[in-house]
């Protein structure tokens, strides 16, 4: 939509004429009519508000005509005065006022709907237009039958200094359903009691972001949410605006959202504060480039996609308007750095309650649902997967057709990977075998579009894209993908997408193996697909993801079987040697790893993606499924640190299964991690924090029987297995609960390779560090080293130096920074003399002790000449 170049002088004529008219008329008035107008003029509402009596009462008619125009705008404000000059029967003036309007200002400005009389005629054409949603299978469905509530929690939630502990434990921390309360929480004031002009809601691919943002318009078309807040809502889905040919305005984008085209754009746009923006998947904005420099500032200026995106993400372009952003959830900080202070979300996906709705609604029929649902329930791994609610569907798509043929979806899949290549598989299954072959070669050719388009960063293709490609009209192209016309300037414009975003990204991968050649150019190569992916984020992280799951053993059998070409195992070991040769690069020389802190944004954001780069990587090594290839590639990463993650049930179960399979000498450090909010429901807390007051028993063995497990439970189940080689733990600032400890005093019982524990400002209480000093105690430990910081705990180090008496391999204990008391330093001096003391090196740097204390530690020195004490005050040792 192109601005008049005579806009503003126009504008400013308008107004200036509105002041005129309605001063004219209001001066007109005696003093008992003035007064009657400031009486009615307090109650006349428009778009719900009205002018406050503190600022009419006492005004004259010059005041009176400032008040309207500020608060309603100049032409709005003729309206509000002729209807409430009519309420105070004043309607010689109210006549007059309206014939001088049409004779200065036009028909049209006369003609105009009002903001309050197209705000209703546009909720109703929002609530025509989005009462249903297509499926992936094209199928049609209300929106309010197929949404299902998912779990969002906001940031703060789930911080990452939250404890690794039961959910119940932190009640405030739960994360809450999306159904019209959270939604309106999410535009909450916080704790300094402002409201956030900007929501990012965040989450990954698959887990409901947009159903969610089209769910939160439908409702406030239906006058559910922001009421009195917002008086217009436009959904704006940034893919299709960055591919969008030629330029655009805001006022434009608006427009094509109205009924006719024919909003009161202007008086919409005066009013910003009043307007919201659901920007959909601005992951997809690319970096802004240096041409970029002056941002968009003209609702009306024609501009690139990408430009006007940024304007109103960076509150250059309409900067009182409110925004409600998707993105999918890799390297946040790099989307947040383009936010202005941003309240952010994250949609957690379906609770296992949801996921049992999410069943019923999909089959129906009640037997054949409950079946479904149980079927999956037994395989634990492809129960968490369906916490995505993309991945739900597909497993209940399968679903149906296995039932229907006998089979077992459940025995078969445990990634992602296995579930989308299911179900891929599954509809080539259903061609006729004499079309076998060519079903085949077009599903090849559909994996080529998928890889071009995403190295291209394109995610619509015209007609001619597949004509090259011989796809237009196939089978494949009606089963993967949809159609979309969109009006153009001559012909109606005709583009293609795949159904869902992440399955342009699995056929890119599977590209990969159909289509291995060894003469392929070096940019088209897996390697260039990695290192073009280095850190593991951006828009190609699902497609490594999907990768690595496509070079399980059986898989790779299954593409052979299924799409009739050989695969070479040469893609395999170039993956392999890519992952070895990351740990090797990022392995810093000694002394150069530690650097100045980062300064500014960009720095902030580098270092975010190094804190969640092992753990995507941990994801694409968990999609193998085979323990062989987890256990190589880990020879290149020999210490795992994870730090600042909130994790998730999926990431405990992703790192658990990568350190029952990690090779002799790996080491794990976990700094400042917390635990996303879990779905436990709210009446279970009495009775959780019930068994957790029964910990000051007699027995914390009889404790233990009574007590839940803790989260990280399968992690310390799987250090315990006779293949892991794990050999050091740390786990630094992750404030570990009771249950927690307990699990963890299991696993070092049984532990074959753990010889190394680290324990460091982890808020243990009393009976926490009894229960793990039970398990250091235990014959069969066979810790070496222990590294214990714990400043609040005195008294309670008793335990821990009970077991140096019984503890038949610990030689090493490290107390610095923890705080002795004499009596328990006298009781130090007297176990470290018993005979069935193994210790050989003792460190209190940093601790505090008196006179009496280091005498006594020198004594033990004298008898056990071979003990190393290390303290600032002690003799020099060997």
């Amino acid at each position: 939509m192109e601005q008049p170049e005579d806009f503003q002088s126009g504008a400013e004529f308008r107004a200036a004429t509105a002041r005129e008219l309605l001063q004219r008329a209001l001066e007109s008035l005696s003093q008992e009519h003035l007064k009657r107008f400031r009486h009615k003029l307090r109650d006349a509402q428009q778009d719900g508000r009205s002018i406050p009596w503190g600022r009419l009462q006492g005004a004259d008619a010059l005041n009176l005509v400032e008040e309207l125009i500020q608060f309603y705008g100049p032409e709005p404000a003729l309206d509000v005065t002729r209807k409430t000059l009519k309420r105070a029967d004043i309607r010689d003036v109210a006549e007059r006022l309206k014939e001088d309007r049409l004779k200065r200002l036009g028909p049209s400005s006369s003609s105009l709907l009002s903001v309050s009389e197209y705000k209703k005629k546009y909720r109703e054409h929002v609530l025509q237009q989005h009462a249903k949603v297509k499926e992936r299978n094209a199928r049609s469905v209300k929106i309010n039958k197929r949404f299902t509530k998912l779990l969002i929690a906001r940031e703060g939630a789930a911080s990452v200094d939250g404890a690794l502990g039961p959910a119940d434990e932190r009640e405030t921390q739960r994360a809450r359903r999306s159904d019209t309360h959270t939604f309106n929480r999410l535009f909450g004031r916080d704790g300094e009691g402002q409201r956030p002009l900007t929501v990012l809601l965040q989450g990954p691919a698959g887990i409901g972001k947009t159903m969610a943002a089209k769910k939160i318009l439908y409702d406030w078309a239906a006058g559910k949410l922001y009421h009195g807040q917002v008086d217009f809502a436009f959904f704006l889905p940034c893919r299709e605006l960055l591919e969008r040919p030629g330029t655009c305005s805001l006022a434009g984008l608006i427009l094509d959202q109205c009924p006719g085209r024919s909003a009161p754009v202007r008086l919409l746009l005066a009013r910003a504060e009043r307007l919201l923006f659901i920007l959909d998947g601005a992951d997809e904005l690319p970096p802004p480039a240096p041409a970029d420099a002056a941002p968009c500032t003209d609702p009306f200026e024609e501009a690139e996609g990408a430009r006007v995106l940024s304007g109103l993400m960076g509150k250059t372009l309409l900067p009182g308007a409110r925004l409600l952003v998707t993105a999918r959830a890799t390297a946040p900080g790099r989307l947040q750095s383009r936010l202005c202070s941003p309240q952010c979300a994250e949609v957690c996906g379906f609770s296992d309650k949801d996921k049992k709705k999410y069943f019923h609604k999909f089959f129906r029929e009640e037997w054949l649902a409950e079946q479904a649902y149980r079927s999956v329930k037994e395989n634990e791994t492809l129960f968490a997967l369906c916490f995505v609610p993309f991945v739900c569907w597909i497993v209940c798509t399968v679903l149906r057709q296995q039932l229907d043929l006998g089979q077992d979806l459940s025995r078969t899949s445990k990634t992602t990977t296995s579930v989308y290549l299911f179900f891929v598989a599954s509809f080539l299954s259903s061609a006729p075998a004499a079309d076998g072959p060519q079903v085949q070669g077009e599903l090849r050719k559909l994996c080529r579009l998928a890889r071009e388009g995403l190295l291209g960063h394109r995610a619509q293709f015209a007609e001619k894209d597949l004509e090259r490609l011989q796809l237009r009209g196939s089978k494949i192209q009606r089963l993967f993908l949809s159609k979309k016309e969109l009006p153009g300037v001559l012909e109606t414009e005709v583009t293609y997408q795949f159904m869902d975003q992440s399955f342009q990204e699995f056929f890119a991968a599977l590209s990969y193996l159909l289509d291995d050649k060894g003469d392929r150019a070096p940019a088209d190569s897996v390697g260039a697909l990695l290192r073009g992916n280095a850190e593991l984020r951006g828009h190609l992280a699902l497609t490594t993801r999907f990768l690595f799951g496509l070079l399980n053993t059986e898989r790779m059998r299954d593409v052979e079987r299924h799409f009739g070409c050989v695969v070479s195992e040469r893609v395999k070991q170039d993956v392999l040697r890519w992952v070895q040769d990351q740990g090797h690069q990022r392995a810093a020389p000694e002394g150069t790893q530690e650097t100045e802190a980062p300064e500014g944004r960009e720095e902030l954001e580098e270092d975010e993606g190094e804190l969640n780069y092992v753990l995507e990587l941990l994801y694409c090594l968990y999609e193998t499924q085979e323990g062989a290839f987890v256990s190589q590639a880990l020879r290149g990463l020999p210490e795992l640190a994870l730090e600042r993650v909130c994790l998730s049930r999926m990431d405990v179960v992703v790192l658990s299964y990568c350190i029952r399979c990690c090779p002799e000498g790996q080491a794990l450090r976990l700094v400042s991690c917390g635990l996303a909010p879990a779905h436990e429901k709210k009446k279970k807390k009495n009775l959780m924090k019930r068994l957790h007051g029964s910990l000051g028993g007699s027995s914390s063995q009889a404790t233990m029987k009574k007590t839940q497990a803790s989260p990280l439970r399968s992690l310390f189940e799987a250090m315990t297995d006779q293949h892991c080689g794990l050999s050091s733990l740390t786990l630094c600032r992750c404030k570990l609960s009771d249950s927690v400890c307990r699990d963890l005093s299991e696993a070092l019982r049984a532990a074959p390779a753990l010889t190394e524990l680290g324990l460091l400002q982890n808020g243990l209480s009393e009976a926490g560090l009894r229960v793990l000093s039970e398990g250091l105690a235990w014959p069969q430990c066979r810790v070496r080293k222990l590294r214990v910081q714990q400043p609040t705990l005195q008294e309670a180090l008793h335990y821990l130096i009970g077991a140096l008496s019984q503890s038949s391999a610990l030689t090493a204990l490290d107390l610095s920074d923890c705080q002795l008391p004499e009596p328990v330093v006298t009781y130090l001096c007297r176990v470290l003399q018993q005979s069935g003391c193994r210790l050989q090196t003792l460190s209190l740097t940093s601790v505090k002790l008196s006179a009496q204390s280091l005498q006594e530690l020198r004594e033990v020195k004298k008898a056990k000449p071979g003990l190393v004490i290390t303290h600032p005050l002690l003799e020099s040792h060997p």
